[in-house]
């Protein structure tokens, strides 16, 4: 069974209640994947795609609370919804300072649970949607040569080329050159589009701007 964004992975032992929750969330056109084992869900996920994860606290061999342990020891943001008909507050206390999205005791309400998915769901889109902004920045960062990256940043400050040219100690022909160079490899063709990938890639703080490069 091949991954899928957004899926919803359900891992319980209880036979009943995975069936149960797998025609629930697929009733309102969500991607499930059930399993009844926490490593067979181990071996089966991929962390990088997008998704959540229905979390069954106490299952024979390893239980919910490894299962997160091992997700997080493999860098995986996938947020998890733990479900459990018998959590004490210690356990609920651990698995929220381990970073869970959700704890919800079963019997649960069905809609509490779809509200709840759908939440995770989004907002590990947005995280995963900035974290690729992200890389992209970077990327396009790293591509300038040296001399593009001394005028990348006085120019994303918002010094003029002349101004750039005296910091520098070249002509200012030659920082027209390179600003124009810088432009076209970051993809952009006016000045404060510079300044906000300079931003975006934490390089700039925007309240202090025209700060010595």
């Amino acid at each position: 069974m091949s991954d899928l964004p957004h899926t919803v992975y359900v891992v319980d032992d209880d036979a009943g209640m995975l069936e149960s929750t797998q025609w629930l969330l697929e009733s309102v056109g969500l991607q499930v994947q059930p399993y009844a084992d926490g490593r067979l869900f181990l071996e089966a996920v991929d962390p990088v795609h997008t998704g959540c994860v229905i979390l069954d606290i106490r299952m024979p061999g390893l239980g919910g609370l490894n299962v997160q342990e091992e997700l997080q020891k493999r860098g995986s943001q996938l947020p998890i919804i733990f479900v459990s008909g018998h959590a004490d507050v210690a356990i609920v206390v651990r698995a929220f300072k381990s970073g869970a999205f959700d704890f919800i005791e079963k019997p649960f309400n069905e809609q509490l649970l779809l509200d709840s998915v759908q939440q995770a769901l989004q907002e590990h889109q947005q995280a995963s949607t900035r974290q690729q902004g992200d890389r992209h920045t970077d990327a396009l960062i790293a591509a300038l040569t040296r001399r593009e990256r001394d005028v990348f940043m006085p120019l994303a400050q918002g010094y003029t080329s002349r101004e750039i040219a005296e910091q520098l100690d070249v002509g200012i022909k030659t920082i027209d050159l390179y600003r124009a160079r810088v432009m076209k490899r970051l993809g952009v063709e006016r000045v404060p589009d510079v300044t906000g990938i300079a931003i975006a890639a934490g390089l700039l703080d925007p309240i202090n701007l025209r700060s010595d490069p």
